[in-house]
């Protein structure tokens, strides 16, 4: 298999092989798995060396221009053990096509993504048995794309590595699917528009690690930002984009550069669309949403992303005061949104859109 791919294998000795963790208790990026895949890059000799190899650690220069000008980007993707055994994908062309985007907002090489898509694949085959049995379980994909030309200076490296590593996951949230407590912060941004917010990359996720420790400190699970202009405008959650139900229409901020356009809000998007619920993007103020709260018209409200797909909120904590959404349990569309998408994750429902790809 490896052989057509150009792609080289070195595997892990039989006695060098993991134990694989409880499938009940494995939490979420606390194991890897035996193999990685890895490929470089630089400017003579383009996309080369591409390795299916042993997950371990990889020497790098203290000099490397990732670690003083931040030239770092990955992905969230997962591969599903579905039905008759068999291992899906869910919309990784959309993933790779969004991680080249991401490239060239921070000025990286484009991915090939033909070949990255056949090198995962080869990789997940050789590690088809880490793919948890157990339905909401998963195996978590993280394609990361680092610059690493040993250089002091302000300017994109010449030399760049980029790998994939996998790690088997349970429910990203310990509470799974009951609704979470959202933190709004109106002190600190994540991102602004012309910056780099429509991208996935590390910086992002470091500028809000300091508000992400507030939110715990208030019991929350997440922060919901607004804009860095107005602090008015509500734009996405930590790690996933959000939905309102108000009235009839589920209302969704637009991508207008600061947002991180998500696979899984698109296909909840599509998915509304498909069912006769209108979808409207649009900005919506923080007032607008509190009053909703209190009027009772914010019928729902959910998180939408690859970790945990759907995410429906309980509460707003903002400005010291909490506001309840459907008296802080899960709504009926959120759960209907949660379960589709299982379904079709794991390949139980056909979604005629070509989303879910069989690796074996």
């Amino acid at each position: 298999m490896w052989q057509d791919l150009e792609v080289t294998l070195k595997k892990v000795e039989d006695a060098r092989l993991k134990e694989k963790p409880d499938q009940n208790s494995l939490g979420f990026g606390r194991y890897f798995t035996d193999h990685m895949f890895m490929m470089n890059w630089d400017r003579q000799n383009g996309w080369h060396d591409a390795r299916i190899c042993p997950f371990e650690d990889f020497r790098i220069s203290p000099a490397a221009m990732v670690f003083h000008y931040g030239q770092a980007i990955f992905e969230g993707m997962k591969a599903y053990r579905g039905k008759d055994d068999q291992i899906f994908l869910f919309r990784p062309k959309d993933n790779l096509q969004r991680m080249s985007d991401s490239a060239l907002r921070m000025c990286m090489p484009r991915l090939p993504a033909e070949k990255v898509l056949k090198g995962l694949k080869a990789l997940l085959y050789l590690e088809r048995d880490w793919v948890p049995s157990l339905f909401g379980s998963s195996l978590y994909i993280r394609p990361t794309m680092i610059a690493v030309e040993p250089m002091l200076g302000v300017r994109p490296s010449s030399s760049y590595c980029f790998f994939i590593i996998l790690c088997p996951v349970g429910a990203y949230y310990p509470e799974g699917f009951e609704p979470t407590r959202i933190y709004i912060s109106d002190t600190y941004v994540r991102a602004v528009k012309g910056g780099v917010g429509q991208a996935k990359t590390a910086g992002n996720y470091g500028a809000s690690l300091l508000a992400s420790e507030e939110a715990k400190k208030a019991g929350c699970t997440q922060v919901l930002w607004l804009d860095a202009c107005e602090h008015k405008y509500i734009e996405e959650v930590g790690t996933s984009n959000i939905f309102f139900l108000l009235g009839d229409q589920l209302i969704t901020p637009p991508l207008e550069g600061s947002i991180l356009p998500g696979i899984t809000r698109d296909s909840v998007m599509t998915l509304a669309r498909e069912w006769g619920i209108e979808v409207v993007e649009r900005q919506i103020g923080i007032d607008e949403v509190i009053e909703a709260c209190v009027s009772g018209e914010l019928r729902e409200s959910f998180a939408t992303g690859t970790a945990a797909v759907i995410s429906p909120v309980g509460e707003f904590h903002y400005q010291e005061t909490v506001y309840p959404v459907n008296t802080g349990e899960a709504g009926e569309l959120a759960r209907k949104f949660f379960e589709e998408m299982q379904l079709r994750q794991y390949g139980h429902r056909e979604d005629g859109y070509g989303w879910s790809v069989r690796v074996c």
